[in-house]
């Protein structure tokens, strides 16, 4: 079986036609949802793009993998999803983004050359690269922002867009009195970027997606890793004009989230993405877009799965739909992602199973409390192996995909370290102080800072929306305490053994004796007399008395 593992990048798990949003239609999501099962509580385990996707690709959470920010490299070792793949027989590659960063210093110190197929594989989270391209071509006074090659902007030039960087000047930008209007301005997100829409980074992407397809011999995993609906929020027409103001929900928000509100969430209320969205003009250029960007998506994977049903691959290849992470929008006096609140930390996440033992849940949704991680494991055991639970901290879905109701977790963890943002000076806390984690246990919600500041603790049941912090007030301690104590238990984990599994440490009892390694005996018949065999019998020479009759 193949695995065509697609991520969106800051796609909402409510921006669905079939998660139920009032007027984005996405008929191929939905196709796939018809197919497969639609997990509704799923969450990542962090809601920034390089920490949450390092866990995808790992299985492992942040403070397990040690990659808790954008460029921050994932260590040089860490066992990733390629790696447990191709020691089943499957191909693992990347078509898109990762956001990966390499550790340089850690493959210097090993010898480890980039160019080199193991060194290659270190450098992009142990993905073969069918092409790689983050696809944020920012340029600034000192340079670009991602590093390397752009094999969109190289694609561009090819095409006859001009300049330096066509990626930011047609791609991203549109026209205003003959001048660039960059779509890096929220005034700009209304018009239409000034590309052929069939040259725009989605349709781009679904090609050398389908050339993959054309040339792969089974079995493979593709990570199919798109940029968008991620911002800058500008999209080439017919998209632009898909949508309009009056098909901009009303922002979910309330003033008594203003009220006494915690510290870090008072600081990154307070920051430029959330003064911006906390202005209507803003949300209502920006949502259109954003759901312009998301109605291509969805027309792109419609080619997606056409080539796929074309060509006999639907058959047998398991399809996967998520997001790195959430938006949003203006929530909660709230732009970007971050906190932990839905908007950004719950995830779209659809699977089809191709297989006969998924045909009964085929259509169904799953209220299981997920993690991103679960999705290295699913692989695993979709691929035919056993998962090494002394490395993959997730779980594998596949019991759920085909209608079995496995022994399951009773709460979920994401973690945010917030250290390399101005919300940190803000707060006022050191580096190692500027962390956050949640624990969710389905209901309820605890947010605990660090710092030496109370946590923030929210009931879904009574509140959904998440507007009123219960722990402003002290009635709630004995909630706090149990979400606390499930803190805990979770940071008790046995997380670094990973070189060894249970099943060889059981094997591995007793193996000392029986090669001679026998401390703390008394006499020798505490244990079976074949371990003592080689230290009894007859002495071969008498160097004792031997020494003794020579001083004599």
């Amino acid at each position: 079986m193949n695995i065509l593992f697609v991520m969106y990048d800051q796609l909402r798990f409510d921006y669905l036609g079939c998660a139920g949003h009032p007027f984005l239609e996405t008929p191929n999501f939905d196709r796939v949802a018809r197919m497969g099962v639609r997990f509704t509580n799923a969450h990542v385990q962090s809601p920034i793009c390089g920490a949450s996707r390092m866990s995808f690709y790992t299985g492992r959470y942040v403070s397990s993998h040690g990659a808790q920010w954008n460029g921050i490299p994932l260590r040089v070792g860490e066992v990733t999803l390629g790696d447990h793949l191709r020691a089943l027989g499957t191909e693992c590659w990347l078509i898109g983004k990762t956001h990966m960063k390499a550790d340089a210093a850690g493959m210097e110190r090993l010898g480890l050359a980039p160019d080199s197929i193991i060194g290659a594989r270190q450098s992009e989270c142990g993905f073969d690269v069918w092409v790689r391209d983050d696809c944020l071509w920012g340029q600034g006074p000192d340079g670009f922002y991602d590093s390397g090659r752009s094999p969109y902007n190289e694609y561009l030039k090819a095409r006859g867009y001009g300049g330096e960087n066509p990626w930011a000047d047609f791609a991203n930008a549109g026209i205003e009195g003959g001048q660039k209007a960059s779509g890096w301005m929220f005034d700009n997100a209304d018009k239409p970027a000034n590309i052929r829409e069939q040259d725009s980074e989605t349709p781009w992407l679904t090609s050398r997606a389908i050339d993959f397809i054309d040339q792969a011999r089974a079995p493979w995993c593709a990570h199919l890793s798109y940029i968008k609906p991620h911002w800058p929020y500008i999209v080439p027409a017919p998209y632009h004009a898909l949508y309009g103001r009056d098909q901009v929900p009303p922002a979910l928000r309330a003033e008594v989230e203003r009220d006494d509100p915690h510290p870090v969430y008072k600081a990154f209320m307070g920051n430029k993405v959330a003064a911006a969205f906390q202005q209507e003009e803003v949300r209502q250029k920006v949502i259109p877009a954003y759901m312009g960007l998301i109605r291509q998506c969805d027309d792109q994977l419609r080619r997606l799965l056409d080539h796929l049903e074309a060509t006999g691959r639907l058959a047998d290849t398991m399809i996967v739909l998520t997001s790195d992470h959430g938006d949003y929008l203006g929530d909660h006096w709230l732009g970007e992602k971050d906190l932990f609140h839905q908007q950004s930390v719950k995830i779209p996440l659809i699977i089809h199973d191709p297989r006969a033992k998924a045909d009964a849940t085929r259509g169904t949704t799953c209220d299981a409390l997920v993690e991103s991680i679960d999705l290295a494991a699913t692989f695993v055991e979709a691929a035919g192996g056993a998962v090494p639970d002394h490395i993959l901290e997730g779980r594998s879905l596949v019991p759920w995909l085909h209608g079995e109701r496995p022994a399951w977790r009773d709460f979920v963890i994401s973690e945010y370290d917030y250290s390399m943002t101005p919300m940190r000076d803000v707060v006022g806390v050191g580096i190692r102080d500027a962390r956050l984690f949640m624990v969710f246990d389905g209901r309820h919600k605890l947010i605990h800072a660090e710092g030496g500041f109370r946590p923030m603790l929210f009931d879904l049941a009574d509140d959904p929306d998440e507007f009123d912090d219960l722990a402003k007030t002290g009635d709630h301690a004995a909630e706090i305490d149990r979400l606390y104590d499930c803190l805990a238990r979770w940071s008790r984990r046995l997380a670094q053994r990973v070189t060894r599994s249970d099943a060889e440490i059981e094997a591995m009892r007793g193996q000392s004796a029986r090669r001679g390694i026998l401390p703390f005996l008394k006499d020798g018949s505490e244990v079976p007399a074949e371990l003592t065999q080689a230290y009894r019998g007859p002495v071969a020479q008498d160097h004792i008395a031997g020494k003794d009759k020579a001083e004599r």
